[in-house]
C-alpha cells in the first residue's frame, strides 16, 4: 500500500504561488499520494513565523528569506533549505501617474527599458533638491528589495539617500500609491497590473529587464521536517515539477488564471492575472507591451535551485549592510539552496537537468542549449548594466560593488 503524505504549505496571494495551487487543484499532489493543504497568509513575516513553529512544513517564500533565516538575520529563524525554485521573473517597478509624467518628460518611454527609464528617474531625483522619493517593497530580505536597489544604484541613484524604502504587504501597494503615501513600488503580480488598471499607475520597468531569467520565489522547507520526511519532500517536488509543466503551457493560462482568482488563493479577478501569464502587460495610459519571459514557471530550468542565485542574494545582503561578509556566511548562503535534493527527487523522471549547481550569472546573451543532449535551454540571463556575477569570485564581486 502506498504511503500517503500530509503536507501543509503556506503561501502569499501572488501569481507565483501558481505551482502550489496547480499541484493541489489539478491533482498533481494527489497523484503522488500527497494530502496537500494550502494556507493563505497576508505577509512574509507570517510565513516565516509559521514555518518556525512547525505550523507549515513548506512554503511559497521569498528567495532570499531562507538564507536570511539561516544567517540568523530574521527572528524567529527556522533552519531552512530550498530544494526547488517556483519560477523566474514576475516582478515590476510601478510608479504613480505623477512620477511617470515627470519621468516621461525626462526621457522615459513605454518600452520598459531599464537603462533609459532609470536615467530618467535619476534626472527627476537630481531636480528634487535632496527630497527623497518613497518606494515600497514587500520585505527587506526580498528579491524586490535587491533588484530595485540594483536598478537604482546602476542608474546613479543612491537607494539609501535619494530614496526612502518602506515595507508594505503586496496587496496594499496600489492603494498606498493612489493615496500618495508612496511614489512607486516593486512587487509581484497581480499587484502591478492592479496598480495600472485600477489605480492609474504606470510601469517603469520589469524584473525581466533588470536581470533576465532572474530568481524570485522558492519552495522554502523547514529543514527539520525535510530531514525527517525525505520521501514526502521528494514526492512534493515531483508533484510541483508536473505542476510547472502544466502552468508553463499557454493553453492552460486561462484556466490557471481562474484557479488563482478563487477567494482561497489570490482572490482577484482573472483579468488581473492573465497579463502576467501571457506576458502582454498593461503599462499605463492604455498601452500594452509584450514582455518576453516576464514570468517563467518551467522553461529554462526555472525550478532549479541554483547556488549562484543564492550567492547573488548573499552579495546584496553584504552590499546593503545587512550582514558581514565572512567565509562562514558565504557557505551558509550557498548551502541553503539544495540542487542535490532536487536532482535526487526528479532523477527517476528522466528529465533534462543542469549538471552544474552554479553558473556565471549574466554570461548568456541568448537562449543557449546546454548539456550533451541539448534538451535543456538556458538564458538569456543578462543584467541590464552588462554586469556579471561569478559565484567562484564572490570576494571580488562584493569588493567591486559600489554603494
Amino acid at each position: 500500500m502506498t504511503m500517503r503524505h500530509a503536507i501543509t504549505a503556506g503561501f502569499v496571494p501572488l501569481l507565483d504561488s501558481a505551482l502550489l495551487v496547480a499541484a493541489r487543484e489539478k491533482g498533481f499532489a494527489e497523484a503522488q499520494s500527497i494530502d496537500l493543504t494550502l494556507v493563505r497568509e497576508r505577509s512574509w513575516a507570517s510565513i516565516r513565523d509559521r514555518l518556525a513553529v512547525r505550523q507549515f512544513d513548506v512554503a511559497h517564500i521569498l528567495g532570499p528569506m531562507p538564507i536570511a533565516c539561516n544567517l540568523g538575520l530574521s527572528a524567529p529563524a527556522p533552519k531552512m533549505i530550498v530544494p526547488m525554485a517556483l519560477g523566474l521573473g514576475g516582478n515590476a517597478v510601478t510608479v504613480s501617474a505623477a512620477l511617470w509624467q515627470a519621468m516621461a518628460g525626462a526621457g522615459a518611454t513605454d518600452d520598459l527599458d531599464a537603462r533609459r527609464n532609470g536615467a530618467a528617474l535619476r534626472k527627476i531625483i537630481d531636480g528634487r533638491g535632496g527630497e527623497p522619493l518613497r518606494f515600497g517593497i514587500v520585505h527587506p530580505y526580498s528579491g524586490h528589495n535587491y533588484e530595485l536597489r540594483y536598478w537604482l544604484a546602476a542608474s546613479g541613484v543612491d537607494p539609501d539617500r535619494d530614496i526612502e524604502i518602506l515595507v508594505l504587504p503586496p496587496p496594499d501597494m496600489g492603494d498606498a500609491l493612489a493615496e500618495g503615501l508612496i511614489d512607486g513600488y516593486c512587487a509581484g503580480e497581480p499587484w502591478n497590473t492592479f496598480g495600472v488598471l485600477k489605480r492609474g499607475a504606470h510601469l517603469a520597468t520589469v524584473k525581466a529587464a533588470i536581470w533576465k531569467s532572474s530568481p524570485e520565489k522558492v519552495l522554502g522547507v523547514n529543514a527539520r521536517w525535510g530531514e525527517a520526511n525525505p520521501e514526502a519532500l521528494a514526492a512534493l517536488l515531483v508533484a510541483l515539477h508536473h505542476a510547472s509543466l502544466w502552468c508553463g503551457d499557454p493553453r492552460n493560462h486561462a484556466e490557471l488564471a481562474r484557479l488563482l482568482a478563487l477567494p482561497a488563493y489570490v482572490g482577484r479577478a482573472a483579468d488581473l492575472l492573465l497579463p502576467a501569464l501571457s506576458g502582454a502587460l498593461p503599462v499605463g495610459g492604455g498601452v500594452v507591451r509584450p514582455v518576453v519571459d516576464f514570468f517563467v514557471p518551467h522553461a529554462k530550468a526555472a525550478t532549479f535551485p541554483w547556488k549562484s542565485h543564492a550567492l547573488w542574494f548573499y552579495t546584496q545582503m553584504v552590499r546593503w549592510r545587512q550582514v558581514a561578509h565572512t567565509e562562514a556566511n558565504r557557505e551558509i548562503a550557498a548551502e541553503t539552496y539544495r540542487p542535490d535534493v532536487y536532482r535526487a527527487a526528479l532523477k527517476a523522471l528522466g528529465i533534462a537537468m543542469p549538471s552544474a549547481s552554479a553558473k556565471v550569472e549574466g554570461a548568456l546573451t541568448a537562449e543557449t542549449p546546454v548539456g550533451s543532449s541539448g534538451a535543456l535551454t538556458l538564458g538569456p540571463d543578462g543584467f541590464f548594466d552588462g554586469g556579471r556575477f561569478d559565484p567562484d569570485a564572490v570576494d571580488g564581486y562584493i569588493a567591486a560593488q559600489s554603494r
